[in-house]
């Protein structure tokens, strides 16, 4: 790096000024203790404040009072706001409590800080394996030579027939301890540095939805040319190269088959004699991945709608115009009607056309008239039991919709009588009803006339029920629902 880059870096660095600061200390140790260690990705004010207060009380106590005597309150607004960059205070939806986020340059500087802890052991044969690797993908999977593949190919099938036929002969090389803590810490510092990766990845979206906003607002062609420009494609922020390679490691880790051998093989990982135990967390690495991925798919969500919200609100704008505009000639064209000039005379009946087709006038209807007779009355008496209209059965749609999506995290998609055959149902017709009616932004529902399927039940004397109703199949949002039998 240069002397000038170091210089602006050093001015415009959020991380830099979290470094610099007076109470680095009890950013880092708070701020990285809250929202790298324990992965919390949205926190309410009033949660972080009384956090905040249990640990300012802590260090008053042992390192002497008014070592931090400015209120909880008071070190958040200054961690958020705008000249810091160490907090981002956002509100959420159906919530007047505004809640708050750590920065990637919170996740920079608290990995920086770990980096520069004395390593008694730093492994260099995998990273070496891996560069090797990386570079073996680069070549032969960028390459469009079919000959240069086979060759890649062959090549690796044999070096794994080798591998066979020493391990039939029982010749094979077992991994001693130095290899596998080498392995495993290169495990841990990419499985760490993947999960703070997402703050940025949610970053890096909100920057593309300010461009766009940005780009749209001081637009000066066409509204044709903006939209070619800016709605063209299917998703702006999707189809960008930070949402194409986040969608393709979200796929991945949604793979049922891949999910469950990934938790086999971290789980059969930490049972292994001589690795270190410093960090329990790895154990679940990949579920944090998957909380962290879901929260960065539901931002894209959110600033994909609120990106369309904004084109509607440019486009009532521009029709406000128009109408301006408009009205603008009607009092121009009425200033003239009564201020004639020499050789200028000109009369319109009207400023706008009249235009009344036949057949919007109604046809004549006789207005109907009742005779209402409210003479001899009397009460009436019920004839059967009423008690079966206050016998009411209210079904929540909550754990019906976790059911299917709990079917849904291993395969990609689900019949009804799938989720019924392992869950089967206790409340009778009125959950199946539900069941027909679920609604969820973790899966689409398709109805298929073409097929038929046999729901079965128990009633609550014991009498077997069961209805003959439309295949329902429940499909993952990346699924086509128009074409259920090519997702099958």
């Amino acid at each position: 790096m240069q002397f000038d880059e170091i210089v602006a870096v050093r001015k415009s660095s959020a991380a830099w000024r979290l470094l610099r600061a007076d109470n680095a200390p009890l950013l880092l140790s708070f701020l990285g203790r809250v929202f790298v260690d324990d992965n919390v990705r949205e926190i309410s004010e009033s949660a972080l404040v009384n956090l905040l207060d249990d640990e300012l009380y802590s260090l008053n106590k042992r390192l002497g009072p008014g070592t931090y005597p400015r209120t909880p309150k008071a070190y958040l607004d200054e961690w958020a706001a705008a000249d810091t960059g160490w907090l981002r205070k956002y509100y959420v939806i159906e919530s007047d409590e505004p809640h708050y986020d750590a920065t990637p340059a919170v996740e920079r500087a608290v990995a920086w800080v770990r980096s520069l802890r004395e390593r008694g052991f730093v492994g260099t044969e995998s990273r070496l394996n891996t560069v090797i690797e990386l570079l073996r993908q680069i070549v032969y999977g960028g390459s469009t030579d079919a000959e240069i593949r086979l060759a890649e190919l062959h090549r690796r099938r044999a070096e794994l027939d080798v591998e066979i036929e020493a391990a039939e002969r029982g010749d094979f090389h077992v991994m001693d301890a130095t290899s596998r803590r080498d392995r495993y810490q290169q495990f841990a510092d990419i499985a760490r540095a993947l999960l703070s990766d997402f703050r940025e990845v949610e970053s890096n979206f909100r920057s593309l939805d300010r461009e766009m906003r940005e780009r749209i607002a001081t637009w000066r062609g066409t509204k044709g040319e903006l939209l070619d420009e800016v709605v063209g494609s299917r998703n702006v922020i999707s189809d960008s190269d930070q949402g194409r390679s986040f969608q393709a490691f979200y796929d991945l880790l949604l793979s049922a088959d891949r999910l469950d051998e990934l938790d086999d093989l971290v789980r059969q990982t930490q049972s292994l004699d001589g690795l270190p135990d410093d960090d329990v967390r790895l154990t679940n690495i990949h579920h944090d991945w998957l909380d962290a991925g879901t929260r960065a798919q539901g931002t894209v969500r959110r600033l994909s709608e609120q990106l369309r919200r904004f084109l509607d609100d440019q486009a009532w704008l521009e029709n406000r115009r128009v109408m301006d505009l408009l009205r603008n000639i009607e009092s121009s064209a009425y200033t003239l009607r009564d201020h004639r000039i020499d050789d200028f005379a000109h009369e319109i009946d009207s400023p706008t056309p009249q235009v009344h087709l036949p057949l919007e006038r109604p046809l004549y209807r006789r207005a109907s008239t009742v005779e209402v007779a409210s003479d001899g009355i009397e009460e009436g008496h019920a004839d059967g039991d009423s008690t079966a209209l206050f016998e009411q059965i209210h079904i929540d749609p909550a754990p019906l919709i976790e059911h299917v999506r709990s079917m849904l995290r291993r395969r990609d998609q689900v019949t009804l009588a799938d989720v019924i055959a392992e869950t089967p149902m206790e409340q009778g017709l009125a959950e199946l009803i539900t069941y027909l009616s679920l609604t969820d932004e973790g899966f689409t529902k398709v109805f298929d006339e073409s097929a038929t399927e046999t729901v079965s039940w128990t009633d609550d004397v014991g009498a077997h029920r069961s209805a003959h109703v439309p295949r329902v199949i429940y499909l993952r949002p990346s699924h086509d629902p128009d074409h259920p039998e090519e997702n099958r």
